[in-house]
């Protein structure tokens, strides 16, 4: 090569590294400048200075200052959200206190493109009985619009009376929108059930992980080993909700040693590992766990655990992604800002808030569409259920599809291949353990 040659080269390359520093350094200063509290709050300063100033009308400030104090917490996640005086009473009144849980609809719900989104019904509950899926978008509660506002304000309209109703309008992917007319009614979550398959393979559906029901997934486990079962499949499908603490436990019957889970702060510090005690594990045979789309939270703990440790094969699709916890903070005039301070991860310190956990065997139920995207459902505003009236009169555009005509089940084919999968392992390793 000649010199002049390379004298270009180092001359090009000189540049190319001049700009890669520049570039970096100008990104760097710009995103520095986008998370400076200050240069943000000198913005809002300049808004609320032109709304007072050139607004037409003379502005209610406090209800700006509401719209902006929600928009702020709107940015963050489904859960952080800006409450208004009357909220934070209602909030502190029910918050922690038994007996005091809204009537509501009996689904876990979030967001998702900015609608109301079914993570889950509760078996057996008003939503269920309507006829609501899990992924369903509830584009409507008793006329008003969801979308872009916060899941509390959601949660709010859903809630009432006991026997009163509520018209929502849903979306589904694979039909045309329709209202489900619910009954609102309190919830009573089902216990886990129980049942053996060939080949001494124990099934145990696990309905909920609230206080408490650890216990009953427990019994379940002890009554199959009883009867003689070899293999464990732990159905978490449509398991939403619940507490950390029971996902911690239900996860330490299969996991003797070890990190279950932990909760993680800002800054991704690790506030608390839960690690597992070797006194209450149960089972130490072939297991499997089963997720889909309405598992989250607590049942997240659960599978992300037999991911981490390798303990069985997780069957099914990616959950949904849940599992944090938020804190009041009051304002001066009362309201107040519920923000997320805690997020709820895997035993190696994946969150799973929206992340989920993937499933190390994926199967997709022939009958479940992929995710959608709500502007490709949304009917005409003129159509005659597009924003449905509480008191209008009822039809059968009123039933959700499902619960208007019962279909014949299809096949279970994540329990298939989980089945499946476990009648090819070997049962050497001990079975269980005395309890």
């Amino acid at each position: 090569m000649s010199f002049r040659s390379k004298f270009l080269l180092v001359v090009m390359s000189a540049t190319l590294a001049l700009y890669a520093v520049v570039g970096g350094w100008m990104s760097s200063s710009a995103q520095q400048q986008q998370n400076d509290p200050g240069a943000q709050l000198r913005i809002f300063e300049s808004v609320l200075r032109h709304i007072q100033d050139d607004y037409v009308d003379e502005p209610d400030l406090n209800k700006v200052r509401a719209g902006a104090l929600r928009g702020l917490a709107y940015g963050l996640d489904p859960y952080s959200t800006y409450l208004t005086t009357e909220q934070v009473k209602d909030f502190r009144a029910t918050s922690g206190t038994p007996g005091s849980t809204p009537i509501g609809i009996g689904a876990e719900l979030s967001q998702f493109a900015s609608y109301l989104y079914v993570i889950a019904p509760v078996k057996g509950g008003p939503a269920d009985q309507a006829g609501l899926q899990v992924g369903d978008i509830i584009e409507y509660i008793d006329g008003k619009a969801t979308r872009d506002i916060s899941l509390y304000d959601a949660r709010q309209l859903l809630n009432g009376a006991t026997g009163s109703e509520v018209k929502l309008r849903v979306l589904r992917s694979g039909t045309r929108p329709f209202v489900a007319t619910v009954r609102r009614s309190a919830v009573q979550v089902p216990g886990a059930e129980a049942k053996m398959e060939a080949g001494r393979i124990g099934v145990i559906k696990v309905n909920s992980l609230a206080e408490g029901e650890s216990a009953d997934v427990k019994a379940r486990l002890q009554e199959l080993l009883k009867q003689g079962a070899q293999k464990i499949v732990l159905d978490l499908r449509s398991v939403a909700g619940g507490s950390l603490a029971e996902g911690v436990k239900v996860s330490n019957y299969f996991i003797r040693e070890g990190s279950l889970a932990q909760t993680i702060g800002r800054g991704n510090k690790v506030l608390k590992t839960y690690n597992a005690e070797p006194k209450d594990a149960l089972f130490d045979g072939p297991a499997s766990v089963l997720i889909d789309r309405g598992t989250a939270a607590a049942a997240e703990i659960v599978a992300s655990a037999f991911a981490e440790h390798k303990r069985g094969d997780v069957v099914g699709v990616r959950s949904f992604g849940a599992g944090a916890e938020q804190q009041l903070f009051t304002l001066r005039a009362g309201d107040g800002l519920l923000l997320t301070t805690i997020k709820w991860a895997s035993s190696t310190g994946k969150a799973f808030l929206g992340e989920g956990v993937k499933p190390s065997v994926e199967v997709k139920p022939p009958d479940v569409a992929e995710a959608i995207d709500p502007e490709d459902l949304t009917g005409n505003d003129d159509d005659a259920i597009a924003q449905p009236q509480p008191n209008a009169p009822a039809d059968r555009r009123d039933v959700a599809p499902d619960a208007a005509a019962p279909k014949q089940q299809p096949e279970d084919v994540q329990l298939k291949k989980a089945l499946e999968l476990l009648r090819e392992k070997s049962t050497q390793t001990p079975a269980q353990r005395p309890s």
